[in-house]
């Protein structure tokens, strides 16, 4: 499976990036490849490119605040979580994306 990510939380710092952490892990250990842009007080980075986007099976938006950019998942299966699902259980939150995309 590929997924393309945005990770923001509400401080833009902490959760964020722990989540991409979690995230980059877990889809490691399931064998899928994981794109991940973050929106935080820095500043986007790792932006998406449309390559990526276009190939991506599922968007993630794990997000506890707006960002900017939705419009480019226009089209796309796109599951909105929490960071603090992908901080607490990303292993399970994937498989279950994965096993609702696969249906």
């Amino acid at each position: 499976m590929k997924i393309a990510c945005v990770c923001a939380c509400t401080s833009g710092i902490a959760h964020t990036y722990i989540a991409r952490e979690k995230l980059k892990n877990a889809a490691s250990e399931l064998g899928y490849t994981i794109n991940i842009e973050t929106q935080g007080t820095i500043g986007t980075e790792n932006k998406l490119t449309d390559q990526m986007i276009n190939e991506a099976d599922v968007i993630l938006l794990a997000v506890d605040i707006a960002i900017t950019g939705k419009e480019r998942f226009k089209g796309k299966k796109v599951v909105t979580v929490p960071t603090t699902y992908c901080v607490k259980s990303p292993k399970k939150l994937l498989e279950t994306i994965k096993d609702k995309i696969d249906k």
